[in-house]
């Protein structure tokens, strides 16, 4: 795929997936480590102990009463782009992000990626890449698009066998802070997509009827 231009303002889609199609994530502390990551390093605020951290999620029963306000304050002050969506899978992931300044995003995904895969290599005493090659990058066109995309990314779980028809309810993807309380505060902007619907019960129908898992292309795309 060929690189994308990225643009203060603009909406894309952002997915890899695993070398060799390979697992990314082998346990829940992984998947809490890749959740910390995508939310937390969304700005120049740096973090001395990630491992605290992950600790304190293990240990709440709510991820969103481990979350600083502070810290929540500092980090979207000087934000380099705004996370919309996500969805872990177990050998890939799918994020939705608005860039907010310049090369915004090639720097959110420079330090989550190098901070998991040096985390992976470490932890699983692995050696190597992590991910098939770069991130794939497309654009979002159209508020139609977004809206579809938000769906696609958040039916992704019904793939998994465990989790059919019970995507809402999947902790590893943002569906549930679509539906629900939003774990994250700030750190997920749920706002603009929540606005186009008149309420959550008609969001959740869309994302269930929509058919977009069938509609997109990108999973062909990322399974090439």
């Amino acid at each position: 795929m060929r690189k994308e231009t990225t643009t203060p303002g603009e909406y894309y889609h952002i997915f890899n997936r695993g070398i060799n199609k390979n697992d990314i994530f082998y346990n829940d502390l992984d998947r809490l480590r890749f959740l910390f990551l995508i939310t937390h390093l969304q700005s120049a605020v740096s973090f001395k102990n990630i491992s605290r951290e992950i600790k304190l999620l293990v240990q709440s029963r709510a991820l969103h009463s481990c979350v600083d306000k502070e810290i929540i304050a500092e980090i979207c002050k000087e934000r380099f782009i705004e996370l919309v969506a996500f969805a872990l899978m177990p050998n890939h992931f799918h994020l939705l992000i608005r860039e907010v300044q310049e090369n915004g995003i090639p720097q959110y995904m420079h330090k989550i990626l190098t901070a998991y895969s040096k985390y992976i290599n470490i932890k699983h005493e692995k050696d190597g890449h992590v991910l098939q090659g770069p991130y794939r990058i497309v654009h979002v066109d159209n508020n139609e698009q977004l809206t579809y995309l938000s769906a696609y990314i958040h039916r992704n779980p019904r793939d998994l066998t465990a989790w059919k028809n019970k995507e809402a309810m999947y902790p590893w993807s943002s569906y549930q802070d679509y539906v629900g309380a939003n774990r994250w505060h700030e750190l997920l902007s749920t706002t603009y997509i929540q606005e186009q619907f008149e309420n959550i019960s008609e969001y959740q129908q869309f994302v269930e009827t929509s058919g977009a898992k069938e509609r997109e292309l990108l999973e062909d795309m990322l399974l090439d």
